[in-house]
């Protein structure tokens, strides 16, 4: 019995295969073209676009005309070269009377602060950023007359206890560094009135002593641990701004309406399942942001016309029926996460204060993050 010989002919196998990669070529190109159709890629390219364009500085009439974003890449380099070509402008005016007064440094190859810096006890500003610093020395109580720590993005882990001594510091920006608790000292700065410090992840609490900044207005502990609002925050009488969203909350305190000034309230993904009766009691309370959250109930006077709130969002959660998405974009690490999170809302809400008609009523504002 003879052996059995199965002949194929290639050319048939060959064609066979071409085939199939021309159909899935035909596929790929027309997921393409529905994806550049997209509403929501649209959309995603026009937020990113103005998120870009509020960190550069660049007023909203330059880029959006009519009620459409123009995203154009030579615009956007048109408009920042204007602009830098006026605060330059500005600068030749003002930067001989107040750089001396103000001391800047960035760059991640500052590990530690010059040891010259210690001598310029004049200075009233501070601007450090993107650098690896790790510690601020005990040494800056001798800055009797600084006004503003603007700190963000370095590798900072500790705060000195000789915070306490600057005395007319109005502003203390710590936000993105690596801190994990907050002096009690920085009370005795009584006249401060911004306290940044956000995206560090790893704080869980403020220091009572904290309850003595009455000068307060805005507050962001945003992107930390937090399971309550500190009591801390609850007297601060003065505040009108509290970002206390990406935390642990499970709920609110019910005596939140001791912030009778309050006027922004973020509290954006949390675990909060309701909000109490006593938010009703906050009657300057114009914006209130509670997306991503657990919420399944709410006073339903909330949104009432004779509540001063103007602008709600209460998307992705229960009560809306609508189903969180999980982003496809995978960000370089949890600090880059909330960051780009905290700027999305950042330029959201700019936009909201900048139209030039607001409505007198309460607006349900409903749109998803994707991160």
């Amino acid at each position: 019995m003879g052996h059995k010989v199965v002949v194929f002919d290639i050319s048939v196998i060959r064609a066979l295969w071409e085939t199939r990669v021309r159909k899935h070529k035909a596929r790929q190109k027309k997921e393409e073209e529905r994806l550049e159709k997209s509403a929501l890629e649209k959309i995603k390219e026009e937020w990113n676009f103005v998120a870009e364009c509020r960190r550069k500085g660049i007023p909203q009439a330059e880029y959006c005309k009519n009620g459409f974003i123009d995203t154009s890449v030579r615009l956007l380099e048109k408009i920042e070269k204007n602009a830098l070509t006026r605060q330059s402008l500005l600068s030749k005016d003002s930067g001989k009377r107040s750089s001396r007064f103000v001391f800047e440094l960035s760059g991640d190859h500052w590990k530690e602060l010059p040891d010259s810096l210690k001598e310029q006890t004049h200075l009233r500003e501070w601007h450090i950023s993107n650098t690896l610093i790790q510690i601020i020395p005990a040494y800056i109580e001798l800055f009797q007359a600084m006004r503003i720590l603007d700190l963000p993005k370095n590798q900072i882990s500790h705060l000195p206890a000789e915070i306490g001594c600057l005395k007319n510091l109005r502003e203390l920006n710590v936000s993105f560094n690596h801190l994990t608790s907050i002096p009690p000292e920085l009370g005795d700065c009584e006249n401060l009135e911004r306290l940044d410090c956000s995206g560090n992840l790893e704080l869980t609490e403020l220091p009572f002593e904290l309850s003595n900044l009455k000068q307060v207005t805005f507050v962001d502990i945003s992107a930390n641990k937090f399971s309550s609002v500190p009591i801390c925050v609850l007297r601060m009488s003065n505040l009108q701004w509290l970002d206390i969203s990406n935390n642990n909350l499970n709920d609110l305190p019910q005596d939140i309406d001791r912030l009778e000034e309050l006027q922004s309230f973020l509290l954006y993904k949390n675990r909060l399942t309701y909000l109490p009766q006593s938010m009703l009691n906050l009657r300057k309370l114009t914006l209130l942001v509670v997306s991503g959250d657990h919420l399944v109930e709410l006073p339903t006077a909330l949104c009432d016309s004779s509540t001063p709130l103007k602008f709600v969002s209460l998307m992705d959660n229960p009560i809306d029926n609508a189903q969180c998405q999980d982003g496809d974009e995978i960000m370089e690490s949890e600090q880059d996460s909330r960051h780009f999170d905290k700027e999305f809302m950042k330029a959201y809400i700019e936009d909201l204060k900048e139209r030039e008609s607001v409505p007198s009523y309460t607006t349900k504002v409903s749109f998803s993050l994707q991160l």
